[in-house]
């Protein structure tokens, strides 16, 4: 029997960015992504562009370099991730990969009665093209495997095809009935840091299903929307020199600026059972998702409006009870003088009516480059020192089996 041994159940991270004159995330149009909330339209960024980012952000804080592999999204993993190492590791010919692989990936994503007919049916040239090839193996959505997975798969698709005889797809059959396969390919680590951080919905019954740890909401302006139209024009130097007048471009872009409330929670639970019990490993992603969601800035139109910025306020928050936002602290948006001042001041009056009402249940630490500090945010500390201190707090997870 196995039983954990956690004093703390969440991590709620609160954080105040300020960006001025970018265009962070835009919509199907082009314009900046927005949200209605407190009866005024605020600028958003989306969670998934922010989790984008921080999942594919390199330099010392990087999450790629961790343990557990890194995870792959595309829909080109077989036709192509797969597909060329069978090809260049294994010196396995294009139709000996198709023959093997359009087998295994039916049997761990799963493949409707409607597209294995189709398959059936459709006779394959004998020369194929490369075009057609990646056609047949890449999947209609994107899917997520971890760098363990592919590594399993391109093992056991080139021992299949190299110790096989007659036919592959009994071969396929006969292995994915094996305890051993389907239990390799069930486990949650497996699956890459990626989806053990930010998880990874499958509809297989043999690919393991993540739960995200890691919980992100759409950061949002404490204030009402402030943006503008940009009118821009590109000159043309060679009819410049002619003496010609006029541009050789003219368009329009949005640009906006604001402060932005984020808020990220992780399951610390969750987290360690994802990465197999390992607290080592997940007290340092804690360490390293701290300082990555301070430090590294979403952003669109990079060479024309230089999105980077800090937050200027970090709040961390561990504890047992339910998570809760303090995005309500900003119904009401903050008035656009002294913005950085009045937001600060907004959440210490939010979480100190907070706890009268429900007690304080959480330990707090804070970041700051904002001052006064209210006293309900906590203990200040620099970022490094509350990030040690989060880690800290992972690490006293234990896994005692008995």
């Amino acid at each position: 029997m196995t039983s954990n041994k956690m004093a703390h159940n969440f991590l709620q991270l609160h954080t105040l960015t300020g960006y001025s004159a970018t265009l962070l995330n835009r919509d199907d149009v082009g314009r900046a992504k927005r949200l209605p909330f407190g009866g005024h339209s605020r600028i958003r960024v989306s969670s998934q562009c922010l989790k984008r980012h921080w999942r594919r952000a390199t330099g010392e804080w990087s999450l790629s370099d961790l343990g557990k592999g890194s995870s792959i999204r595309s829909r080109r993993i077989f036709s192509e991730t797969i597909a060329d190492r069978l090809r260049e590791e294994h010196r396995l010919s294009d139709e000996a990969i198709l023959t093997v692989l359009n087998p295994i990936r039916a049997r761990i994503l799963g493949e409707s009665v409607k597209a294995r007919t189709a398959r059936k049916g459709k006779k394959r040239e004998e020369s194929i093209s490369r075009e057609a090839f990646v056609k047949e193996l890449s999947t209609d959505q994107i899917i997520v495997l971890g760098r363990p997975e592919v590594d399993f798969i391109v093992g056991l698709a080139a021992r299949l095809v190299k110790d096989g005889e007659g036919d592959i797809k009994k071969a396929v059959a006969k292995e994915f009935k094996e305890k051993a396969t389907r239990s390799n390919l069930a486990q949650v680590a497996n699956a890459g840091l990626d989806a053990c951080l930010f998880g990874r919905m499958v509809t297989s019954d043999i690919l393991a299903r993540c739960d995200a740890a890691v919980h992100v909401a759409h950061s949002f302006t404490v204030h009402a929307e402030d943006a503008e139209p940009d009118y821009f024009s590109a000159l043309d130097d060679i009819l410049a020199e002619r003496g010609e007048l006029g541009s050789g471009h003219i368009n329009t872009s949005e640009l906006t600026s604001g402060l932005f409330y984020g808020y990220v929670v992780v399951d610390l639970r969750k987290l360690v059972s994802n990465v197999s019990n390992d607290a080592e490993l997940s007290a340092e992603v804690v360490r390293r998702l701290i300082r990555l969601i301070a430090t590294v800035s979403p952003g669109a139109k990079l060479g024309a409006t230089a999105p980077y910025a800090c937050a200027e306020f970090v709040l961390a928050e561990i504890g047992s009870h339910q998570p809760r936002t303090l995005a309500n602290a900003f119904m009401k948006p903050v008035r656009k003088v002294s913005v950085q001042a009045e937001a600060v001041a907004a959440i210490g009056s939010y979480l100190t009516r907070y706890d009268q009402m429900y007690g304080r249940f959480e330990e707090r630490r804070v970041a700051s480059m904002i001052e006064p500090i209210p006293e309900s945010a906590g203990e200040s500390v620099t970022l490094s020192s509350l990030a040690d201190w989060a880690g800290d707090a992972v690490s006293q997870v234990t896994v005692d089996s008995v």
